[in-house]
């Protein structure tokens, strides 16, 4: 059947991008495959981004993922230390306000899609993104989630790639796609940060805390029982 994942369903004529689309025998569309380009850090996208402005391939049309501590332009989300909560908060007009930036979203992601179709697209960098994200005053974090669906090549760190949980919150999907991953020595420490977690002592006291009080007064008992062993145990 058709894919959802690929650039032959972002709306494009398939008979105008015939690059993007052979026909197989029996009438369904052979999707080409996204690369996606996995980093180590933010620093070698730049990098990498500014290498391929200098190729052929530079009109490609591209999308860089990255965390809002890179690409929020919001006044109060940007400088506070919880980007994420307070972003997820204000899309969801918890406290009655929401954020015109994100509601800007689609002109910065037009934009690029124009560019690319006229091909005067050249390859970019998140600074190049937000900049312009803050002369049209749209959200380039989104935006660049959105300029995904029709890119054909998506430079992200490789936590992006390998941790699963960012995988299914930023709609990563592997299957069929070509992974390239730059200094691949680096992927264990990385594989094994993905499934670390970081807890202080006081933090455990006031876990074995919160169960004492569970187990004394009743409330499943033997559940909290084992939790409180292991807390115990750890301190």
């Amino acid at each position: 059947g058709p894919c959802t994942e690929c650039s032959c369903s972002s709306g494009k004529e398939p008979d105008k991008d015939p690059s993007h689309t052979k026909k197989k025998e029996n009438g369904d569309r052979l999707c080409v495959p996204k690369i996606f380009f996995g980093t180590r850090t933010h620093k070698q996208i730049t990098q990498i981004t500014r290498e391929l402005k200098r190729t052929a391939y530079s009109y490609v049309p591209m999308t860089i993922l990255s965390s809002r501590d890179y690409t929020c332009i919001h006044p109060v989300v940007s400088n506070s230390s919880n980007r994420n909560e307070m972003c997820v908060e204000l899309l969801e007009g918890k406290h009655g306000r929401s954020c015109s930036f994100y509601h800007g979203v689609h002109k910065l992601s037009e934009h690029h899609v124009l560019q690319s179709a006229h091909r005067v697209y050249q390859a970019w960098d998140i600074e190049d993104l937000v900049s312009l994200g803050r002369k049209l005053r749209a959200c380039a974090y989104f935006a660049a989630r959105e300029l995904m669906v029709g890119a054909d090549i998506v430079f992200c760190p490789y936590n992006y790639l390998l941790d699963p949980q960012i995988r299914e919150s930023m709609d990563i999907k592997l299957k069929d796609q070509v992974v390239i991953l730059d200094e691949a020595h680096n992927i264990e420490d990385c594989a094994r940060e993905s499934v670390s977690y970081g807890v202080t002592e006081a933090q455990l006291r006031a876990a074995r805390e919160e169960l004492d009080f569970m187990v004394n007064n009743n409330i499943r008992q033997k559940h909290h029982e084992q939790l409180r062993a292991v807390c115990c145990s750890l301190v």
